[in-house]
């Protein structure tokens, strides 16, 4: 007999919550070595304007629409340049700090789950951002695109994207925004039982909009991160909880019936046979009649 397992809706066990204080070192510590690396990938500037041009041409080949179709119709309002640039500013870091802390609360099993895929995801995406410099689309003369956060803001970046000491400008592949905001959207659904909870791709799909429609990322950064999760998906399973069996003693008692537990063997009563106890009779009374 196994335990019934508990409501997906609740976690059952916190156990699993590791210590907080190590937890905020551990993700703060990851940040830390991420911005250094992204710092350490500055420097390729000729190279990353060359692979700019490759991944254009690449995505002209392929047949994949052109990012300026997306920025057109920010363009047609201001309002909403604002909001895409503003969404891309302020949103990304809060979102996913939010999706932690409540995994951590909620969801202690998803939430070690979640944070080993960020950081598989994050270390791999460092190793490309050395490995293959790339300028955004916004910096490339034959996109033809406007940067909306230095034209209409705000804006992330510097003025001078070689000389920019805030960020590595030049790391565009992949786009993490789309890939933490993708694994946002998939941690949620796989750790809540909401009905509603599938909006919560709504989450990535504004994110696509938005870093193509500010010339920040090309397509094809974001197909190039969805691979990159789905291998980490497929390489780091969730953990789920063992099914404990219960040993439980029934009373021995003369006259009492131990109830049926499920795969065990029950003894079977053997019915009497007429012949055998007529037997039995005649021997007790030494073979009288």
């Amino acid at each position: 007999m196994y335990a019934r397992s508990e409501p997906a809706d609740r976690e059952p066990d916190t156990s699993a919550r590791p210590p907080l204080v190590r937890e905020l070192l551990l993700v703060v510590g990851l940040f830390v070595i991420y911005k250094l690396g992204r710092q350490a990938a500055n420097g390729h500037v000729e190279e990353a304007y060359r692979n700019a041009d490759r991944v254009w041409d690449f995505e002209r080949s392929v047949l994949l629409p052109g990012e300026g179709a997306v920025q057109g119709v920010l363009l047609h309002s201001e309002t909403l340049i604002h909001i895409a640039n503003t969404y891309y500013a302020t949103v990304h870091f809060p979102a996913t700090v939010l999706f932690l802390a409540y995994l951590y609360w909620r969801r202690p099993l998803h939430y070690v789950w979640s944070r080993r895929i960020l950081a598989a995801l994050t270390g791999a995406a460092l190793a490309l951002h050395l490995l293959f410099p790339l300028a955004p689309p916004r910096m490339l003369a034959a996109a033809g695109l406007v940067d909306t956060g230095q034209v209409y803001g705000p804006t992330v970046y510097g003025d001078t994207p070689a000389t920019d000491s805030m960020a590595n400008q030049f790391a565009a592949m992949p786009s993490l925004h789309f890939g933490w905001a993708l694994m946002v959207a998939v941690g949620l659904i796989v750790a809540t039982r909401s009905r509603w909870r599938w909006l919560w791709l709504l989450h990535p799909l504004v994110t696509l909009l938005v870093i193509v429609g500010t010339a920040n990322h090309y397509w094809l950064d974001s197909i190039v991160v969805s691979a990159l999760l789905a291998v980490a998906f497929a390489a780091l399973r969730l953990e789920r909880p063992v099914p404990v069996r219960l040993h439980t003693h029934w009373p021995s008692g003369a006259g009492v019936a131990a109830p049926a537990v499920a795969g065990a063997a029950l003894p079977v009563s053997r019915i009497p046979d007429p012949a055998d106890s007529e037997a039995y009779a005649s021997s007790s009374s030494g073979g009288r009649p």
